[in-house]
């Protein structure tokens, strides 16, 4: 004999099959009270999934108005959410891994009843096939990104994808020049004429992106600052655009040491001469107005700033690493430059004076009068080229 159920609290009944239904209406996601039912091998087994579909509703959080798989959703993430909002080379990293991983494993899936037991599986099933950890990482990462947006859209009640242990990258992906090796690089590619950008990312740490995006009016000369605003970025079906950076943060106003300050100048006139060589073949855009355009104006490509900064490298001898890990040695260099810790601190933004001291004291080693003295004889350099 079906049990009797006080007033509110739904129903339950005994189906053919020998299981138990329990039924109760509850509001969905688009706001119309539905009858929503949930399934128990006992009686007592469909009253507690009953209870948590009515306290679900007590604390008003909808059920889903439908049944999304994990391929619909992630496709319509992707169309709707991450495209007309996110920048684009965020769009197409997210999409790759949609397209090529999860699509693959988890697209029929229903999104509702996703487990992070099956994730789990989803992940070692990428490992077994060779997939390499940072890719594995960036995998999860998406997933989660895609169902944290589920749950702000209400159509699931939690994340499952952040229970699932993220994989173990190695951040250890090279070791920064010391101030010889880079002081040896700036030797070398003196007389370049993209010296002065090599400068900015070794003295400064600034990103390739920033460095091309960075405008002669974003330079305050006269008070020794400057301000980074924009960057480069390709856009496939555009091409080469020049794009807000993406945080406050990144367009804080920065100190320009002298030594940047001087190379900054040194390529103002190099700039000059090529625009008037160029003659009417100059293409560069009015608004652009980038202290690191072309040889025929326009923007540089930042892809092909790493080549040129990978045959320097190569030309000057010194250990090969690339120019994400060449910004690490910022720090060290604006030590040898005798660059004033506060500035210093401002540069590297630190949020503590102590994080700068901490470098500033640990580069008095072996080497070091050798490489003041090459840095002394490359700030006493004329031009070259």
């Amino acid at each position: 004999m079906t049990k009797r159920r006080p007033n509110g609290g739904g129903t339950i009944t005994k189906r053919a099959d020998g299981r138990y239904q329990g039924a109760a209406y509850v509001t969905n996601s688009d706001g119309i009270r539905v009858r929503k039912y949930v399934y128990g091998a006992t009686y007592d087994e469909a009253a507690e999934k009953l209870g948590k579909l009515q306290d679900q509703e007590r604390n008003g959080v909808p059920v889903p108005s439908r049944a999304w798989s994990v391929g619909e959703w992630l496709t319509y993430w992707l169309e709707h959410i991450v495209k007309p909002d996110r920048e684009h080379n965020t769009y197409v990293k997210y999409e790759s891994k949609v397209r090529l991983y999860l699509l693959p494993n988890l697209d029929k899936k229903p999104l509702i009843r996703l487990t992070p037991a099956q994730l789990r599986a989803f992940m070692a099933t990428l490992k077994g096939a060779k997939v390499g950890a940072a890719t594995r990482f960036e995998v999860l990462r998406t997933l989660r990104n895609a169902l944290n947006r589920a749950v702000r859209e209400e159509l699931l009640t939690r994340n499952v994808a952040l229970l699932v242990d993220m994989p173990k990258v190695s951040t250890d992906r090279g070791k920064a020049w010391n101030a010889r090796e880079a002081i040896t690089f700036l030797r070398t590619a003196r007389a370049h004429r993209l010296y002065a950008a090599c400068v900015l990312v070794l003295v400064l740490g600034l990103r390739r992106s920033e460095v091309l995006g960075l405008r002669w009016q974003d330079i305050d000369f006269e008070n020794g600052q400057f301000t980074p605003t924009k960057q480069v970025q390709r856009v496939k079906g555009v091409g080469l655009v020049l794009k807000d950076l993406k945080t406050e943060s990144s367009q804080a106003v920065l100190p320009l040491p002298d030594f940047c300050s001087q190379a900054l100048a040194e390529r103002r006139k190099l700039q000059e001469l090529e625009r008037t060589l160029a003659t009417g073949a100059w293409n560069q855009q009015p608004d652009h107005d980038v202290v690191f355009s072309a040889e025929h104006g326009g923007l540089i490509d930042p892809v092909g700033f790493s080549r040129s900064f990978d045959r320097l490298v190569t030309r000057s001898g010194v250990r090969r690493i690339t120019v994400r890990i060449a910004r690490k040695t910022c720090a060290t260099l604006l030590a040898f430059l005798k660059v004033h810790p506060k500035v210093a601190q401002a540069i590297l933004r630190h949020s503590q004076i102590g994080m700068t001291m901490d470098i500033y004291t640990q580069v008095v080693g072996d080497g070091e009068r050798e490489a003041v003295t090459m840095l002394a004889e490359l700030l006493e350099d004329p031009l070259i080229g």
